[in-house]
């Protein structure tokens, strides 16, 4: 495969992976501003707590002046400005679905271009508060669809798995993103930890990942952060976790050095991660910082991408 095509098959499922973190993030958001009174006051750092898990906070403020709700939907959404709009991704992600049109099949283009085309037919009064959760929804299931004719039509061949980086290297970012600004940002510094305000900030993370019911599945119990931690982190079999994105990374990466005949830096690197993931606990975690622990995480998962680009998409 020329690494053109392999490049633009990378970064199709990165910016559609993208669009669907970013409606999960103000869903999150959303939720939590919605939070009732009786769990505590409300200071609006949900929604900018937003932006820094999007990675969009400092071009936020270039552009706007307060990060209120209005502002930051229609930054993370629709802006022009913002060059990672869930409007820009589906934009971005068809422009390169074009490029490689001979490498996906007929139900990829479909799904892609039909969100692009939908995406263009919203109007600014669909992103008011109000209307918000169905623009979401609608978002995560473009995403869905898209990924879904991917994972039931395609070869299993150099283009899918290339398709497959791209989910998991920007759904690793994105999960270890917010569960680091859950635990340093968004939880308000007077609030006690394991309070009722806490509770229901992990609970609608949870619900943003569509994770609430597989927790109660697997642990039995109230919510509890070091749990939450555990489950997005180092439980293989939740689908968005790191320990999963990275099993899955690894696999992906052994398959294509089989068919090309030669490993590089992408597959050791992947496969350091995934060892320290699937041999880590969660209580050695939080006593070295999970603040730490994610920072770290974040950088080697650049530092993956990085080493994929040069390896194969150069």
């Amino acid at each position: 495969m020329l690494s053109r095509d392999a490049d633009s098959l990378y970064w199709l499922s990165r910016y559609v992976e993208r669009a669907e973190n970013t409606a999960r993030i103000l869903d999150v958001a959303y939720r939590l501003a919605a939070m009732p009174a009786s769990y505590g006051p409300s200071d609006g750092n949900e929604w900018e707590s937003a932006l820094l898990a999007a990675s969009a906070h400092d071009l936020f403020k270039a552009h706007y002046s307060e990060a209120t709700p209005e502002n930051v939907v229609e930054f993370l959404v629709h802006s022009e400005a913002n060059p990672v709009s869930i409007r820009r991704c589906f934009e971005m992600a068809r422009q390169n679905a074009r490029a490689v049109r001979g490498s996906m099949t007929s139900e990829m283009w479909g799904a892609i271009n039909g969100a692009w085309l939908d995406m263009r037919r919203f109007k600014a009064r669909d992103f008011k508060r109000d209307r918000l959760p169905e623009f979401l929804n609608w978002t995560k299931e473009a995403s869905l669809r898209f990924d879904g004719s991917a994972m039931r039509t395609m070869l299993r061949s150099d283009a899918y798995w290339f398709t497959r980086l791209g989910v998991y290297v920007e759904r690793a970012d994105n999960t270890a993103r917010v569960l680091d600004v859950k635990y340093h940002v968004l939880l308000p510094r007077e609030a006690e930890i394991g309070g009722g305000i806490d509770y229901y900030q992990w609970a609608a993370i949870l619900r943003s990942v569509s994770a609430l019911v597989s927790y109660q599945w697997v642990y039995h119990q109230n919510l509890k952060p070091w749990l939450v931690a555990d489950f997005l982190i180092l439980r293989e079999e939740m689908p968005r976790s790191l320990a999963a994105c990275y099993s899955d990374l690894a696999r992906r990466l052994d398959e294509i050095a089989h068919l090309y005949g030669r490993a590089g830096p992408s597959q050791r690197i992947a496969r350091q991660i995934y060892s320290r993931l699937s041999n880590g606990r969660i209580e050695d975690i939080f006593q070295g910082g999970l603040h730490e622990f994610l920072r770290d995480f974040i950088a080697d998962n650049n530092r993956l991408g990085a080493a994929i680009a040069e390896q194969y998409l150069v």
